[in-house]
């Protein structure tokens, strides 16, 4: 989250409010010192998933939690979360070597007025239409049997509150018994500052949300699941590749005085202060045919800054929107069936805005420890984007994570030093760990009997030297069985490792390293470890203690101390091991947490609509001019209504389209709707409950010539005297017009 700026009731109810914090915290402290235990404060959410190769055994569902408490440097109690009881489904595929692959997308974009953006904290950003829909998008990946399985679900949200993921459990459960519990699904928040705030259940977020608004919560759990859903019975035997490769261009470290703190060897290791490396899972089915992805890149979806009102997806998401508009050809954006997931990873003090700090008012650069202009201060100082303006720098940084994302993943291979074993076991043939370069005996002999691997599988495994090349044979069966590297969350070499909060770009490169030491030193070596952020419950940022030293904002919202890294890793240790050792089973869980009943409720009175006098909802107040050329901005204005009518009445599933007239068949086509970028759907709040929605079609270059009109769908609240409140439809045109081109 970042920086918030609070009037003066607000500052004295948070003092009042840390002040009643630091006081408890001490009181517990000495409690925990002086027992020597470590108590769960019910803020839990560390559970493991385990999957092997295919040739080691099955992929495990067992989980544990490890108790999470106000001293965190005590070390955790290990508590067990039960597999579940209930009957696998029956078998989908069995007689192949892989998995069962589901994908799914739904929408969760909840409330786009009256109601605050949850990120930023500044006050009076409420939301005021819509520049993209907000998507879940769901992955599930199963044991041939159907029975052991994995849920990662990548959310267009500012973080997932601990509420929320609780009622997504809860209406699982309801729905598949056990199939889908606490320890096998993951949900993750992409980080988006443009989204409705609004669904968290403790006090801190319910102020800086102006109260809970459970049109919003109901919203997205119900958008949550049905992505899920999707996914469940979309599920097809498959295949998923892992790949890796850095972005360029497209983050800087936004506080490198505090990341200067950490010692200068360790700095020396890395070329930059900021984590570059990108890691994907591709995944497909058996004929090859692309199914879904997942990647994981550090940088905050922080492009759309805190003068922005309108809900969109951000940086990620436009990735997100890039990829499956390529992938989906002939569908509006959110259909189709292709997902494409950015996930959020250890961006707490990445920033997309890559031209700095500089002073709005005079220019200078304000890159200093203070982040302070000399004329207006640290109000002044603010880091731009690469574009003309922020919407500008959304598709730029977007677009450069999206290209970085369209790199190939490699078909699978072993190399040379597969066939030396280790020390354990060494092979039986003249084989020597290490092996960087071919040998022309053995090449001619796996060429000769094999064939030769391609030229694409040799580039991509680069330096290994390729000895076979398995994921290109496939006779009689294929030869490779899938490694599905996907709480900890394990598949083969990769460890996806559920974070509850932000690291930093150090914080993020230890934690990696002593988990990925857990495993080795138990026998689980070259484990790919990822920092999945911003997972199952939000506990804000995680700095170093060198960084915490220092007390810019990423320290200073590190709210557990200056030890918290040490005790996530302690605490992600403990599970690294379980796995490592097959001794999950041992582990214990600890106590649910809380759902509470009795929540603030949201600041902002639901009113009456009304139309102005002699006029009716959806009427014309600026018609559309009879020409544009491509290049120009569409626009029109209607009588309006409050779009958040429209998070509980949901008859239509979009706020407007743009629509081409085709005489051949004289029916009009949809070409756009509120999810895609070329729309913004703005709506201006007048006063006693009247209202006007503008919508803008910024027409591309691609559009094709022709008549075209647009159309705006809303609901409006009426409200007879001493009658409870109706939410009725309605929706409007505009007059038709021409495109033309330059």
């Amino acid at each position: 989250m970042a920086k918030r700026t609070f009037s003066m009731l607000e500052t004295f109810l948070i003092f009042l409010l840390v002040m009643m914090t630091a006081i408890t915290v001490a009181l517990l402290s000495l409690l925990f010192i002086t027992s020597g235990t470590t108590e769960n404060n019910k803020d839990s959410g560390y559970s493991t998933t385990q999957s092997r190769q295919a040739t080691q055994g099955p992929l495990a569902t067992q989980g544990s939690t490890a108790a999470q408490g106000s001293t965190l440097t005590q070390g955790p109690i290990a508590t067990q979360v039960s597999p579940g009881t209930s009957t696998p489904e029956p078998p989908l595929f069995q007689n192949f070597s892989g998995y069962n692959i589901g994908v799914g997308r739904a929408d969760c974009t909840g409330q786009v007025a009256d109601i605050t953006l949850m990120g930023y904290g500044k006050t009076g950003q409420h939301a005021r239409g819509i520049l993209t829909r907000l998507y879940s998008r769901a992955f599930i990946v199963a044991e041939p049997d159907g029975s052991n399985r994995m849920v990662f679900v990548s959310i267009d949200i500012g973080m997932v509150s601990q509420r929320l993921r609780l009622e997504v459990l809860n209406r699982l459960r309801i729905k598949y018994g056990s199939l889908y519990r606490r320890d096998n699904v993951i949900l993750s928040g992409t980080h988006t500052h443009s989204g409705p705030a609004g669904y968290f259940q403790y006090t801190l977020f319910l102020i800086a949300s102006e109260g809970y608004s459970n049109r919003t919560f109901e919203y997205m759990v119900t958008g949550i699941v049905k992505s899920i859903e999707i996914a469940h019975t979309n599920m097809k035997p498959g295949k998923i590749f892992i790949n890796k490769g850095n972005v360029d261009g497209a983050q800087i470290n936004r506080s490198p005085y505090s990341y200067l703190q950490n010692p200068q060897s360790e700095r020396a290791r890395y070329s930059s202060n900021t984590d570059k490396e990108m890691i994907i899972l591709k995944m497909v089915d058996l004929n090859g045919d692309d199914l879904g992805h997942i990647s994981w890149f550090a940088i905050h979806p922080v492009s759309m800054n805190n003068s922005n009102h309108l809900v969109n997806s951000d940086n990620m998401g436009y990735a997100s929107y890039l990829f499956e508009q390529e992938k989906n050809k002939g569908y509006l954006p959110g259909e189709g069936p292709y997902v494409a997931a950015f996930a959020s990873s250890n961006l707490g003090d990445v920033s997309p805005n890559i031209l700095g700090p500089h002073c709005v008012n005079t220019g200078e650069s304000c890159d200093n420890a203070n982040s302070s202009c000399p004329i207006g201060g640290p109000d002044k100082c603010i880091a731009m984007g690469p574009g003309r303006d922020m919407f500008d720098s959304t598709q730029i940084i977007g677009r450069i994570i999206y290209q970085r994302a369209k790199a190939k993943t490699c078909k699978p291979a072993l190399g040379y030093s597969f066939a030396a074993g280790t020390i354990d076991g060494v092979g039986g043939l003249n084989f020597s760990q290490g092996t960087v370069e071919g040998n022309p005996f053995w090449d001619t002999i796996r060429d000769q009997i094999l064939g030769n691997p391609s030229e694409e599988i040799k580039e991509c495994h680069k330096p290994k030297p390729i000895l076979f090349h398995t994921g290109e044979l496939s006779i009689p069966h294929p030869w490779h069985p899938d490694i599905v590297d996907i709480q900890i969350i394990t598949l083969g070499s990769l460890a996806i490792t559920a974070i509850p909060g932000e690291f930093t770009t150090m914080s993020g490169r230890r934690f990696r390293e002593a988990v990925q030491a857990e495993f080795a030193s138990y026998g689980m070596q070259n484990m790919t470890v990822v920092t999945s952020g911003l997972c199952n419950v939000y506990t804000h940022y995680i700095t170093t203690y060198e960084e915490y030293q220092a007390q810019r904002y990423e320290a200073a919202s590190t709210i557990y101390g200056p030890h918290t890294l040490s005790a996530y890793i302690q605490l992600f240790r403990v599970l690294a091991k379980a796995i490592a050792t097959d001794s999950v089973a041992n582990l214990s869980s600890g106590p649910e947490p809380p759902f509470f009943k009795q929540l603030i409720t949201t600041l902002i009175p639901n009113i009456a609509d009304r139309a102005p006098k002699g006029k009716t909802f959806g009427d014309v107040l600026q018609p559309v001019e009879p020409k544009y050329r491509v290049g120009e901005v569409a626009e029109v204005t209607f009588v309006g209504a409050n779009p958040k009518n429209s998070a509980e009445n949901r008859t239509h599933q979009t706020f407007l389209t743009v629509e081409k007239y085709e005489a051949t068949s004289a029916t009009w086509q949809v070409v756009h709707n509120d999810a895609s970028w070329e729309t913004r759907f703005y709506w201006h709040k007048g006063s006693l409950g009247q209202s006007d929605a503008t919508i803008q079609w910024y027409i591309p270059d691609t559009a094709q010539p022709g008549i075209y009109r647009i159309r705006y769908f809303g609901h409006y609240r009426k409200q007879d005297f001493l009658k409870p409140a109706v939410i009725l439809s309605f929706e409007s045109t505009s007059s038709t017009f021409e495109v033309v081109t330059t």
